[in-house]
C-alpha cells in the first residue's frame, strides 16, 4: 500500500510521521489473555491520570492541535485515543469487538496515538492520501451512520475516505472474516521513535494473538 501525505497535511503539521503495519492474521471474537493485558493497562491509567491530565499526552495533545488548525472542535469530535482512555477514567468498560479490533484499542491507549484499523482487502486500489475532509463529504463512521469529517484529517482510497482519527468507515471495516490487515499510526507529534515502538507493539501483537506468520511495518511522512 502506498500512502500519500497530501500538502494540506504538511502545511498544518509539518512534523507528521506515520507507521503502516500490514499482516496476514486469523481473527477470533474474543482472547482472554488480551483483555488481561488491557485491563492492567486500564488499571494504570486510573492510577495516574485524570479527563484533563490524559489531553497531555502527546498523541493525544497533537492529534487535538491538528484538529484545531483544521477547523474542527477536538472537544465534539474527540481523537479515538482520547475517546478510549476518557471512558476507561469514567469507570466504563471498554467496548468488546473482537481481537483484531480490541488489540488496537490496546495499543492506541498504550501510546496516545489514534490508530487506524482496516481490512486491507476492502481498500479500492493500492493507493490511500492523508488529506483534509471536504464540506458535505460522505463518510459512515462505524456504529455511527453519517458523521460530518469536514476539518478532520482523512485517509481516502479511489472510492472516499476510509479512516479519520474519530471514526474509521463503515465500508473498510474489520471482521472475524479479515485475513489482510492495515493498521496506521497518526504521530502527528513527529515523534518517531514512539511511532516506531507503537507499531512494534503492535507487530507484537498480531503474531501473539493472532498467529501472523507475515507482518511488515513501513514509515511516511
Amino acid at each position: 500500500m502506498n500512502i500519500i501525505v497530501s500538502n494540506e497535511i504538511e502545511s498544518v503539521c509539518p512534523q507528521f510521521v506515520g507507521a503502516a503495519v500490514e499482516a496476514q492474521v486469523e481473527n477470533t471474537p474474543y482472547c482472554e489473555a488480551l483483555w488481561e493485558e488491557i485491563a492492567r493497562q486500564g488499571e494504570q491509567y486510573r492510577q495516574t491520570l485524570t479527563t484533563e491530565s490524559l489531553k497531555q499526552l502527546s498523541g493525544i495533545a497533537a492529534t487535538r492541535r491538528v484538529y484545531k488548525a483544521c477547523g474542527k472542535d477536538p472537544s465534539r469530535y474527540r481523537p479515538a485515543s482520547e475517546a478510549l482512555i476518557r471512558r476507561i477514567l469514567q469507570g466504563k468498560e471498554l467496548y468488546q469487538i473482537d481481537t483484531l479490533v480490541d488489540l488496537i484499542n490496546l495499543a492506541s491507549i498504550r501510546y496516545g496515538y489514534s490508530i487506524g484499523g482496516f481490512d486491507a482487502d476492502k481498500i479500492v486500489g493500492d493507493e490511500l492520501t492523508l488529506g483534509i475532509g471536504r464540506n458535505g463529504e460522505p463518510y459512515e463512521g462505524i456504529g455511527r451512520g453519517l458523521i460530518n469529517i469536514e476539518g478532520l484529517p482523512v485517509y481516502r482510497d479511489a472510492e472516499g475516505g476510509v479512516g479519520t482519527p474519530t471514526s474509521d468507515n463503515e465500508r473498510t471495516k474489520i471482521t472475524l472474516a479479515t485475513t489482510h490487515l492495515l493498521v496506521l499510526i497518526n504521530g502527528y507529534d513527529g515523534n518517531r521513535q514512539q511511532v516506531e515502538a507503537n507499531a512494534e507493539f503492535i507487530r507484537q501483537l498480531v503474531v501473539k494473538y493472532c498467529n501472523s506468520k507475515k507482518c511488515e511495518i513501513s514509515f511516511y511522512q
